[in-house]
């Protein structure tokens, strides 16, 4: 009895036993494939998802805040932060572009630069002093006023003495009107390592101010003739854009720095005062635009690629030092 229950279906034959086998079998394989291929095109589909959003990272401005159109009337502001470099965002470049988008606006009744920095490149400050004194003149009736922010001290003071006035926190660290290059040597450390130096130049200058080397009195005077000249250049500057606001100091154009309330007593500073208030009191304008020029994180990226490798060949050059006003 017990075993007509368990052999309820006939024995099948060997041929179609072997049959039902490989059905069985193609029918496992194909479910096998569509997982493998779901689970390829969730892969894909992710991949593809992670290129779209690296893709607008890389492409998409950092601040999505900053807006250079405008409806209604208002005051512009460009912000001059960090370090003034080629590599930077305070380069002349988008200082520059950020000023004159500001002041072709018609709805811009005034123009405020905020300025934090400790210096830079005497070149990249110089371009941006020089747009502003020919945006002055080309919109005379459109005033620019720069407030200091933590510091304007050395090439961001000589961005700011081309404004119409400079207004600063009592706290503020304004002025650091000087040059300067900093430089090393090595000879005695190469010596006591038993390091031998091999130069080859072509140009009896050519590794001028080698650190390698012993100093050289004839190469650090005309160093000091060359940060002199630039020197002279920041002073002439400060003097066209301060006008007899500046008073009479022996230290005024010695490198010193000051607060901001001092800075008023030497007459490098107009008055104390926010960026609001410029805008609410002396513009009398209260609503603000910003015409920062924001770098893209991948143009950050490549442009530090590039301040690296030039660094290198400026150092394969021998000519690694760079005046700085800061």
């Amino acid at each position: 009895m017990t075993e007509a229950n368990t052999n309820l279906n006939p024995k099948l034959p060997d041929d179609e036993r072997w049959a039902r086998d490989v059905l069985g079998k193609l029918a496992l394989a194909a479910v096998t494939e569509q997982r493998r291929a779901r689970r390829w095109g969730i892969f894909f589909k992710l991949l593809f998802f992670t290129y779209l959003v690296t893709l607008l990272v890389l492409v998409w401005p950092d601040s999505l805040g900053t807006t250079t159109a405008s409806t209604k009337r208002h005051t512009a502001l460009v912000r001059v932060e960090g370090l003034i470099a080629s590599s930077t965002e305070a380069s002349a470049k988008n200082v520059i572009e950020a000023l004159r988008k500001a002041f072709k606006d018609e709805k811009t009744v005034g123009v405020i630069m905020e300025i934090n920095s400790p210096g830079g490149s005497p070149v990249q400050a110089g371009e941006i002093y020089d747009e502003i004194q020919r945006l002055r003149q080309q919109y005379p009736k459109m005033p620019i006023h720069a407030v200091t922010s933590d510091v304007c001290a050395s090439g961001g003071y000589y961005i700011a003495a081309a404004a119409q006035n400079i207004y600063a926190n009592k706290a503020s660290i304004v002025g650091s009107i000087g040059v300067r290059l900093d430089s090393f040597g090595f000879t005695d450390a190469i010596a006591k390592l038993g390091i031998e130096r091999r130069a080859y130049t072509a140009g009896n200058n050519k590794d001028f101010l080698d650190p390698f080397k012993p100093v050289n009195p004839a190469e650090v005077q005309h160093l000091q003739g060359m940060l002199d000249a630039i020197h002279q250049q920041f002073i002439t500057a400060v003097k066209q854009g301060r006008g007899e606001r500046l008073k009479e100091n022996p230290d005024l154009f010695s490198g010193l720095m000051w607060t901001g309330e001092q800075g008023v007593g030497l007459g490098l500073v107009d008055a104390l005062g926010s960026t609001r208030y410029v805008a609410e009191e002396i513009i009398g304008e209260k609503n603000l635009l910003d015409y920062t020029k924001r770098t893209r994180w991948v143009d950050r990226l490549f442009d530090g690629a590039e301040a690296s490798m030039g660094a290198v060949l400026m150092r394969v050059l021998g000519q690694e030092g760079m005046p700085q006003w800061r």
